[in-house]
């Protein structure tokens, strides 16, 4: 066969496939009768009143001297530890802006961090295929560094995302560039369960980012670059219990909605979209028309603590604020005087719902305070 018979062939077939996946994304939108927006609506739900003076940044950290690719809080909520392209982890006192460690990592390229739920560990992983732990009540060396005190090796792509068990300082789950994720025991350093790889029902690219469910710690979601975000069991590895479709764009984050009952994504398609896990159905897709040709990929999602707003960071700089009920925007950080100057990569609300941190290409983190609008239902 020639090569342009081949390239005739694999004309047809991308065509059919596209077909194939319109007619089914038609079908989709048959059986769902409504979304959560149209919904509320129908109920007479009003956009909750939100502006500028309910999330106002009170503290700007800056230290790091490379783009901030990652961040995460402690569950006594005044602690954050960020990962950078400088190569090193900082741990961050938020109340004071305070840099408590400042560490640099035996890999340059990281890519994600953890704190554990005891706040006395944190653990890194990135283009070394391995996710590092470090103990912070250890001695620094002369040169002012922690010793790694675990590292778990067994990846054969980059770790691109890592949280611990929640409650559990032993046990952690990365998601990796090898089309897979592992639940690790950090006590010996080694895999419990394997989720994908060889298995039919896992990802078929890169994994991206996970998320473990608050109320259920055994179920935990992947995205990944095949557009798909998968809910697993860590009780049965050999196969997924669902994989969501939906997106036309990589899967870039993931995070369980406060209840354990849902979960959101994010995505290069430019959509947040809300997910069910007990029925399998698509909510509700947060999408705002920019006007421009070049849509901004969704890079960091987050909700506040009754689950009202999603938050969600953009490769544009934007920093929306959802409401998660009418689908509606109600702030823009992005636009905001004192807002980032770059990309958001990561951000994150403090374990009470009290504060949100985002990091971004302009090697800051900056510390949002919310209002009495956290709590709002």
């Amino acid at each position: 066969m020639s090569v342009a018979e081949l390239k005739e062939r694999h004309k047809v077939a991308t065509e059919t496939v596209n077909s194939l996946r319109e007619r089914l994304k038609q079908k989709r939108v048959q059986l769902l009768d409504t979304d959560v927006a149209g919904y509320a609506r129908a109920q007479g739900r009003t956009l909750v009143t939100f502006g500028p003076t309910d999330l106002v940044c009170c503290r700007t950290l800056q230290g790091h001297t490379g783009k901030v690719y990652s961040l995460d809080w402690t569950p006594e909520k005044n602690r954050i530890v960020s990962v950078s392209q400088d190569g090193r982890f900082i741990v961050w006192n938020a109340l004071t802006s305070q840099k408590t460690h400042a560490i640099k990592l035996p890999c340059a390229w990281v890519m994600t961090c953890a704190f554990a739920p005891n706040g006395q560990s944190v653990a890194c992983g990135g283009l070394d295929s391995v996710c590092s732990i470090f103990n912070l009540n250890s001695p620094v060396d002369r040169d002012g560094n922690l010793p790694v005190s675990r590292m778990l090796s067994g990846h054969k792509g980059y770790v691109s995302s890592c949280q611990y068990v929640p409650d559990e300082d032993a046990h952690l789950i990365t998601g990796s560039g090898d089309q897979t994720c592992v639940l690790w025991d950090i006590t010996t350093g080694l895999r419990t369960s394997v989720f994908g790889g060889e298995f039919q029902s896992g990802h078929t690219a890169d994994v991206l980012s996970v998320s473990i469910n608050g109320s259920n710690s055994r179920m935990f979601i992947s995205g990944s670059c095949d557009s798909t975000a998968r809910l697993w069991d860590t009780r049965v590895a050999s196969r997924a219990v669902h994989t969501y479709n939906g997106h036309e764009g990589d899967v870039n984050a993931v995070k369980f909605f406060p209840d354990g009952n849902r979960f959101g994504t994010g995505s290069d398609d430019g959509t947040c979209r809300l997910f069910d896990i007990r029925t399998g159905h698509e909510l509700q897709v947060y999408y705002q028309q920019s006007g421009i040709n070049e849509i901004p990929h969704v890079t960091s999602i987050a909700f506040s603590i009754s689950g009202r707003l999603l938050i969600a960071g953009y490769s544009n700089g934007d920093c929306y604020v959802w409401d998660t009920l009418l689908a509606q925007v109600v702030l823009n950080l992005g636009q905001l005087q004192n807002s980032h100057e770059g990309r958001i990569t990561c951000l994150g609300v403090s374990a009470d719902g009290s504060a949100l941190c985002t990091g971004s290409w302009d090697t800051n983190l900056k510390i949002w305070a919310f209002g009495g609008i956290r709590r709002v239902t």
